[in-house]
């Protein structure tokens, strides 16, 4: 059996006010096509389908599209839900939809519920662990008599949930003759997190140690945005496309997953197409939109730090004439500010309204305002007064 494990869709997600689903179609239809190549039998999801748990109907829309391409090339489909997503809104008609070959494991209480699915040495089994927020899972998570290996979480925190299901989830393993493949949306320590990821934060405590995961074939991780290789059976895929400046070095992927009689047998990396790069350049505004060598980040998705003594006017703007795909602006004047803030006590004793406004200007824009704007000042503020 070959599987083709990703995550991390947020399908509908924008990046800095930008509508990115003209892009995240174009990459995920793809996986249909290297479903086709490599001739998967099984995608797995591991969370974060869309980016909000009540997502847009342009983007339930291409999410649709997208599930019915890759099913139509062949392979099945196991999903599970992130920290994004509604667990309700992504279950619905989950039967039915299984009946297409789309599998939505979404039920806390059913986890340790395998879907089965064959090929010519047996069974796999592939259980989804939906994103186990740790006090309402403790509550879905009560023991159980019909439930093998339940119990009840007595801890608080994602080690302690994450833990008992997997106790169920070994339990019923043990009495299949069946290999294992376990989809789980958690931060596993070792993994190395980005800018994009939504903090899952309880109590100052998000990371699970990997052995938590011990006892399966394969474990197919989400909720980290860069492909990683914790260990050899222990993977985040990462997200298909770039979702933060910090990404913009690492090359988006998913893993392929070969098993045999014995379990895995091999995990092959194939990268995926990056529709617009990513790109983060620094100098002085009239640089930054003559000089040549920036040419090649003309059709990226630009952020820029400006580094003029003064903060230019309409700098976006300006910018956005060379680079139309700007998206991200600072300043940041070359060696710092001339004078060190002040606490608002000390920025106000002894100053009239006149000097405040003047110095506000001045703290914004690194630079005093000239006569004519002090005059705009003084105008301003004898409206208010009368």
């Amino acid at each position: 059996m070959r599987i083709l494990h990703t995550s991390d869709w947020h399908v509908g997600r924008t990046f800095h006010g930008r509508d990115l689903l003209g892009d995240q179609e174009a990459v995920l239809s793809g996986l249909a096509d290297l479903v086709a190549e490599e001739c998967v039998d099984v995608v797995v999801l591991a969370g974060d389908l869309y980016d909000r748990a009540v997502p847009s109907g342009e983007a339930v829309e291409m999410c649709m599209r997208v599930l019915s391409r890759i099913r139509e090339a062949g392979a099945q489909l196991v999903v599970t839900p992130g920290n994004h997503d509604s667990a309700a809104r992504v279950g619905a008609f989950a039967e039915f939809a299984a009946a297409g070959g789309l599998h939505l494991r979404t039920r806390i209480a059913r986890l340790h519920e395998p879907v089965l699915l064959p090929d010519e040495h047996g069974q796999v089994a592939f259980y989804g662990i939906p994103y186990l927020e740790p006090d309402p899972a403790r509550h879905a998570l009560r023991a159980r008599a019909d439930v093998p290996g339940a119990g009840e979480v007595a801890e608080r925190g994602h080690t302690a949930v994450l833990t008992e299901a997997m106790n169920r989830i070994r339990a019923d393993l043990a009495g299949r003759d069946a290999r294992s493949v376990v989809l789980a949306h958690a931060f596993v320590t070792g993994g190395e997190r980005g800018d994009s990821e939504r903090t899952i934060a309880v109590g100052g405590v998000e990371q699970v140690p990997g052995s938590v995961f011990d006892g399966v074939d394969y474990v197919a991780l989400g909720h980290l945005h860069g492909p990683q290789r914790l260990a050899e059976h222990l993977r985040y895929s990462g997200s298909p496309l770039a979702y933060s400046f910090s990404e913009a070095a690492q090359r988006k992927s998913v893993w392929l997953v070969d098993f045999d009689a014995a379990g895995l047998a091999e995990v092959r990396r194939r990268e995926l197409p990056v529709p617009r790069r990513l790109a983060t350049v620094e100098g002085r505004l009239a640089e930054l939109l003559s000089a040549p060598e920036y040419a090649e980040y003309e059709d990226c998705y630009l952020s820029a730090t400006l580094t003029d003594e003064v903060r230019p006017l309409e700098a976006m703007r300006r910018l956005q004439e060379r680079f139309p795909h700007a998206v991200h602006l600072e300043w940041r004047p070359e060696g710092g500010r001339a004078t060190s803030p002040l606490r608002y006590a000390e920025a106000v004793r002894g100053r009239d309204d006149r000097e405040l406004a003047a110095r506000f200007v001045a703290d914004c824009r690194g630079a005093e305002p000239n006569e004519s704007e002090r005059e705009l000042l003084d105008r301003a503020l004898r409206e208010v007064a009368r």
